[in-house]
């Protein structure tokens, strides 16, 4: 067998993509520094840096007083490299962050959520990217998190009846043409994996799974460290799940709602909260009011579609996110837990989401500077 050499191209965009991510993980460093931690030689950082300051990618960052030996010259990676945009779609609102390539948040818009996001996207971007002087088509990459999930052999928003005007079919290609720049759409709870799986509890987890509960129920399945999506882009779509105790649902494929959306989602907490007396005009505000009685049925009825999922994924972790966790709180994990521990053999840690803020959008914006920064040196 002849072995080929490695290509000195391929080599050196191979060396600077580990600089340039290096430098986005630690700040401005000193030759000295990116050597120590790429393990390069010294001559070679030298002529990386080079490379990347020529290409924009890297700008000279001040003089490192505090080392032994002369003072060292810093290098960073330019922010104004690549930018980005995160989106999270509801079918109520729409919440747009624009990101420069270190993934700092520059721009942010909310507006009511377009019914025809082919021809209505692009100007509620170019308001948003406007705030800091650039075009729509100046961004890298757009990163959609919706309800339902792309199907991959039409190209179409499954899953997401109540998404109206936005069952396109090939909706990425529609709204790339539209923007002028790469549009991926993705599931939203997806995309709240990917942002725990970055900076919250998931963090260094291969195998989890995210169930989010609020308006509806979703799940986000993540094994060997990837999100798993399924044939038609619906793996995790639980709210259509059939759940002991709860009448069998048969029109789900004509927009019906499943047993476990029927028995633990929004409209289902509100009508128990109002059976045990506490009020509340949304879910969460019942949830949050809530004590006793109330959050153990709660606690049952999650616990016991999550239990079917556990004998069949057998997670090391379940990470809760949605208002309605959120609301409960740790005592009502407390209650789940409880529970899981009669209905289901294995016993997977439990913990709320810590991600801050709009968890899909961060994860919106996580995956766009990812796909962002790998263009960078596509073809180098």
């Amino acid at each position: 067998m002849t072995v080929s050499p490695g290509r000195p191209g391929l080599l050196r965009a191979i060396n600077d993509k580990a600089a340039f991510e290096l430098l986005l993980e630690h700040g401005p460093l000193s030759r000295t520094r990116l050597s120590i931690l790429t393990g390069l030689a010294h001559p070679t950082v030298t002529q990386l840096l080079g490379r990347l300051e020529t290409g924009g990618l890297v700008v000279p960052a001040g003089i490192d007083e505090g080392g032994r030996g002369p003072n060292a010259k810093l290098y960073a990676a330019n922010a104004r490299a690549a930018y980005v945009a995160g989106i999270d779609v509801t079918p109520h609102r729409l919440s747009v962050a624009i990101a420069d390539i270190t993934g700092t948040i520059v721009a942010e818009r909310e507006c009511p959520t377009p019914n025809r996001p082919a021809e209505r996207l692009r100007p509620i971007l170019e308001a948003a990217t406007a705030q800091v002087g650039l075009q729509v088509g100046e961004l890298r990459q757009v990163m959609l998190g919706t309800p339902g999930a792309i199907d991959p052999r039409t190209g179409k928003l499954g899953y997401a009846p109540h998404l109206d005007g936005w069952d396109l079919p090939d909706l990425d290609g529609r709204l790339t043409a539209a923007l002028g720049t790469r549009v991926t759409v993705e599931n939203d709870v997806n995309l709240a994996a990917v942002a725990e799986m970055r900076a919250g509890q998931a963090k260094g987890v291969d195998d989890f799974v995210l169930l989010w509960a609020g308006e509806g129920l979703g799940m986000a399945l993540v094994l060997n460290g990837q999100v798993r999506r399924g044939a038609t882009g619906g793996a995790g779509e639980v709210s259509y799940m059939p759940v002991a105790g709860v009448p069998l649902s048969r029109d789900v494929g004509r927009g019906g709602h499943g047993g476990f959306q029927l028995s633990s989602g929004a409209a289902a907490v509100l009508d128990l909260a109002r059976e045990h007396g506490i009020a509340g005009e949304t879910a969460a505000e019942a949830v949050a009011q809530g004590s006793g009685k109330f959050l153990d049925e709660l606690a049952t009825r999650l616990a016991t579609g999550l239990a079917s999922i556990i004998c069949v994924v057998d997670p090391g972790l379940v990470v809760f996110s949605g208002e309605i966790p959120h609301a409960g709180g740790d005592d009502l994990l407390a209650r789940v837990h409880s529970e899981l521990s009669d209905l289901a053999i294995a016993q997977p840690r439990l913990a709320l989401s810590s991600v801050p803020g709009n968890v899909v959008r961060a994860g919106a914006v996580e995956l766009a500077l990812a796909g962002a920064r790998a263009e960078l040196f596509k073809g180098s």
